[in-house]
């Protein structure tokens, strides 16, 4: 296997595992909440999209394990925020194709 391929294989396993990591309704709103350069607490984070501190931290650790989210520890809270801006350009992208598709669809319905 060539250099290039190889690359092209590893991007590709790191590109499915970071869809799969954000293949939960929560996480995506995850997202939503750190999109513009904030950082938020656990509880913070855990109010605002109504689950358990419990539940997630456990998304929080899917998620920063594939770098999608990054800490700071601030005394005793751990803030977190995105690793990389560009997450916000691909889940922006994604949101918009899939409200074309449903627009579309939609369209596509009303006709029958």
């Amino acid at each position: 296997m060539t250099n290039k391929n190889h690359l092209n294989k590893r991007i590709f396993e790191l590109h499915a595992r970071v869809c799969k990591a954000l293949s939960h309704p929560k996480r995506l709103k995850i997202i939503e909440l750190l999109r513009n350069d904030k950082e938020w607490g656990v509880s913070e984070i855990a109010e605002k999209i109504g689950i358990t501190k419990a539940n997630l931290s456990q998304h929080l650790a899917v998620m920063r394990a594939q770098n999608i989210v990054e800490t700071r520890r601030e005394g005793i809270t751990i803030l977190y925020s995105l690793a990389n801006p560009k997450i916000i350009v691909a889940y922006d992208a994604l949101k918009k194709a899939l409200k074309e598709q449903l627009e579309t669809n939609g369209k596509l319905l009303e006709k029958f």
